[in-house]
């Protein structure tokens, strides 16, 4: 009997032993990015205060990629660092990791992961994998700004009404000009003069009609 209770306490043993190995990490379900900029935070269960330690984050689910990591205690300042072209940084405290990823892509929409490594003192620590957050980028759609452009058809309509006034001045004034020429042309052309020839002398002579005179010689008997 005391057989049997050794043996299953050596079993309960391990099994503790690994549990205690482990450390728990919860992650955000789901990020949506509309600014292609993120903050994933990672709360874990452990306190690596005077620990020497390995952050990291990890895309993908079955050939994952370390996308930021940072190495180090709190002794030190921290560097996050990437070698796969992300652009990250990072924040630590006691029991939580955030990483900041920046310039995003659409491509770049997948599931992150969270490590925690313990590497000094031992025993090594790390945590089980957890379900992990959804990152999802958003496309942008580049839309004209309408705000700042809004003086600017003004101006042009102003612009362009000055123009078509000046012009409509112009051939206004033309047409005046024209208009006053040819009516002074039709006044001169209108305008004549008496010609009838004069008998030169100090009076004049009023002659009477051509009126033939009788024979009276033919009349005689």
């Amino acid at each position: 009997m005391m057989f049997r209770l050794l043996l299953l306490g050596l079993n309960f043993f391990p099994s503790i032993q690994v549990t205690e190995n482990k450390i728990l990490v919860k992650q955000s379900p789901l990020l949506v990015v509309d600014d292609n900029e993120v903050n994933l935070s990672c709360k874990y269960t452990y306190n690596l205060f005077s620990k020497e330690f390995r952050a990291s984050l990890y895309k993908g689910l079955d050939n994952a990629v370390e996308v930021c990591v940072v190495n180090g205690n709190f002794s030190h300042q921290l560097q996050f660092h990437s070698n796969t072209g992300f652009n990250c940084d990072g924040n630590l405290s006691n029991e939580t990791v955030t990483f900041y990823l920046r310039n995003l892509y659409v491509n770049q929409t997948d599931i992150y992961f969270c490590k925690i490594e313990v590497m000094y003192p031992p025993p090594y620590l790390d945590n089980e994998r957890s379900n992990g957050t959804i990152i999802h980028i958003k496309e942008k759609h580049h839309c004209p700004d309408l705000q700042p452009s809004e003086p600017k058809p003004f101006w042009v309509l102003v612009v362009v009404d000055g123009i078509l006034a000046f012009y409509s001045f112009l051939v206004t004034v033309a047409l005046c000009v024209f208009w006053m020429n040819s009516k002074t042309k039709r006044l001169l052309q209108s305008d004549y003069m008496n010609m009838t020839p004069r008998r030169p002398g100090p009076t004049r002579r009023h002659y009477q009609p051509y009126a033939p005179t009788r024979d009276f010689a033919a009349y005689r008997p």
